[in-house]
């Protein structure tokens, strides 16, 4: 059994809006990037106050903080992401969930071994943060950050090996930096580190984001490995089938219809369970 989530702002900049058309289509948690064209990281008590509010009234909790942490160059100091740490873990807590998506820095030039371990000893330092703040740290493979190839997640995991830092599985992320068969090739070393997972998809060819299914991401294959192994965790839905930005994406409310049902078409051929 696996839980559906989507990033609310794929939707609408409205708040209440993204909650309006995922409680139409039966998606019981969200992960909260913005709100009301507000990024996550700069939420006041009134912005809190005002989610916490509208997510009761709709039954629809909060599943994930989709935070900016590490979509920053890596020489700049830590101190600046650590402080960012502290306060988006406070909006956190507020909002009922332990879980941050964080990245793993854009190096200065081209990604070495220099800019991994550097990555590692950055990431290790945040991690124990999260320890000391009773957060979950979720690292998600992106492309143009230290940790975008299969490899290079490896090396930041077995480099930190924390159980405060998780990996965020994301299939199209993979494809766009030309990972072929990518479940195939790397699931039996990176599945032991996985705490969540991004549902988009992507084709090799041209690199364009499709819905689940429709391209090259495996993640009919992604989804039957994970019922395998027993994970009951989150499947959350970042399709950005309109656009995709530095920082967000957005698909519409017809775009992310179409995500949930090409989601809920693989669970059904993998035999997976809706929680």
């Amino acid at each position: 059994m696996m839980r559906i989530s989507a990033f609310g702002d794929e939707i609408a900049v409205d708040f209440e809006e993204q909650l309006r058309v995922l409680k139409q289509l039966d998606i019981p948690l969200i992960d909260i990037r913005a709100a009301w064209g507000v990024n996550c990281s700069q939420f006041s008590g009134d912005h809190i106050g005002r989610i916490k509010d509208l997510c009761a009234r709709y039954n629809i909790a909060v599943s994930c903080i989709g935070s900016p942490i590490g979509k920053s160059p890596i020489a700049d100091p830590i101190e600046i992401e650590s402080e960012r740490l502290k306060t988006i873990g406070e909006t956190a807590h507020q909002l009922g969930t332990r879980n941050i998506r964080l990245f793993s820095f854009y190096p200065a030039g081209g990604v070495d071994e220099e800019a991994i371990q550097l990555s590692i000893q950055r990431l290790g330092a945040l991690s124990d943060i999260a320890g000391e703040h009773d957060l979950q740290l979720l690292l998600e493979n992106e492309k143009g950050v230290v940790g975008d190839i299969p490899e290079r997640c490896l090396k930041l995991m077995r480099g930190i090996n924390s159980p405060h830092l998780r990996f965020i599985w994301d299939p199209a992320n993979f494809v766009q930096c030309d990972a072929v068969d990518q479940v195939d090739r790397w699931w039996g070393e990176l599945h032991p580190y996985i705490g969540y997972i991004h549902i988009k998809d992507a084709r090799l060819a041209g690199k364009s984001v499709t819905v689940a299914g429709a391209g090259d991401g495996q993640v009919l294959e992604l989804l039957t490995r994970l019922r395998g192994s027993g994970y009951e965790g989150v499947l959350s839905l970042e399709p950005h089938l309109l656009e995709a930005r530095h920082s967000s994406g957005f698909s519409g409310a017809d775009g992310m219809a179409q995500a949930v049902g090409a989601l809920r078409k693989l669970m059904a051929e993998a035999r997976i369970e809706e929680g």
